[in-house]
């Protein structure tokens, strides 16, 4: 049997435990971007409750196209940078470590402070329509096609943020290849239906998103952890299905790993779900067959689930998103043989902010 309490390595990191905080938007930064005390408080609460590692929210990496939310945190200037680091000396006083983010909202654009224009590998809008919790936007807008520009900015917007991050203390880099944003668009048929290098073939959908690895490992260095977020399914397309199934997934993920990344991190309705067109594997299944990546994994992790997850992928780690959202303490609890609650979403509501959580515990608390 695993023991997910005992410290492990990941990567060139040792990790108190194989417990993660899954990333989850918030939308509580001030209105320029920079992250706040409460924020702080936050994030502090979760190193608290003996997470060993935190993911970040998204947050945006450049001041033109890649701000998805309002009050959505960024990392693009000096003003971001040290309220991040604040955040991350807290973090690291309280024992535990943290991974920033990094996320180009791409069509998926419900608001940004920079421009009205989405931008993304073809004019295609997401389906489905966007989340109320994160904004009032009713429809997504039509996203403008990228142009060979457009991609450069991209790509030098996660290459500087990432240097802003590994300066504001963070210790390691997640790119959000997942859920429909950015680099996910490139990799999807829906999203993508470029006939130039970047689109058509999987190994041309690959192509931005195996660019933007290498080029931030470059400007990181070696040993500083970078990986990527991996999905199928998008916010508001549960169903889409990668065509070239099972086998394109791997070459996705030995593609990520070639370009320089160290982990990836599957995230899917649940950790086991065998949801490609050809295959019965799951994105995990897939993800753990390739040497020399690390692997998080995320979806369906909870007090019921966690100890067979962790013995069928040795040295994962777990990132848990609903059951942290209601138990901050989450793993404290296992530890102690605690209750713990189901995600009541009425914290979610109106908005699915941080004020809104502590309003909905301070009304029912005991």
């Amino acid at each position: 049997m695993s023991d997910v309490m005992q410290s492990v390595s990941f990567g060139n990191l040792s990790v108190d435990n194989r417990f993660a905080l899954a990333p989850m938007t918030r939308t509580s930064a001030d209105a320029d971007g920079t992250p706040n005390q409460l924020m702080a408080d936050h994030y502090e609460a979760y190193a608290k409750g003996g997470f060993g590692l935190l993911i970040s929210e998204g947050v945006y990496t450049d001041e033109f196209a890649s701000q998805g939310y309002s009050n959505q945190p960024g990392i693009i200037n000096q003003h971001q940078v040290e309220g991040w680091r604040r955040i991350t000396e807290r973090v690291h006083a309280a024992g535990s470590k943290m991974f920033i983010q990094l996320m180009h909202a791409g069509a998926q654009f419900q608001a940004n402070r920079f421009t009205d224009q989405p931008i993304s590998p073809s004019a295609v809008q997401p389906k489905g329509a966007p989340l109320g919790f994160y904004g009032d936007q009713s429809e997504w807008k039509t996203p403008r096609a990228m142009t060979g520009d457009d991609i450069g900015t991209v790509i030098q917007g996660f290459v500087q943020a990432a240097l802003n991050a590994k300066s504001a203390g963070f210790d390691g880099i997640e790119l959000h290849g997942a859920n429909g944003y950015l680099l996910n668009e490139f990799l999807s048929t829906h999203f993508n239906q470029r006939s130039d290098e970047y689109g058509g073939t999987l190994e041309n959908r690959l192509r931005l998103v195996t660019d933007v690895v290498r080029a931030v490992r470059t400007a990181v260095g070696p040993d500083y952890p970078v990986g990527i977020r991996l999905s199928q399914i998008t916010v508001t397309d549960p169903d889409y299905q990668l065509p070239e199934g099972e086998a394109g997934f791997r070459q996705i993920v030995t593609a990520v790993r070639d370009a320089g990344a160290d982990f990836v991190h599957t995230t899917d309705n649940h950790v086991e779900r065998d949801h490609f067109l050809e295959g019965n594997l799951s994105l995990a299944d897939v993800a753990a067959e390739i040497d020399g990546v690390s692997l998080i994994l995320n979806g369906g992790i909870d007090e019921n689930s966690y100890q067979d997850l962790a013995n069928r992928y040795p040295g994962a780690l777990l990132a848990v998103g609903k059951k942290a959202l209601a138990n901050p303490d989450f793993v404290q609890r296992l530890k102690d043989g605690k209750a713990v609650a189901e995600l009541d979403f009425a914290m979610l509501q109106p908005k699915a902010t941080i004020k809104n959580e502590l309003a909905w515990r301070e009304q029912n608390a005991a």
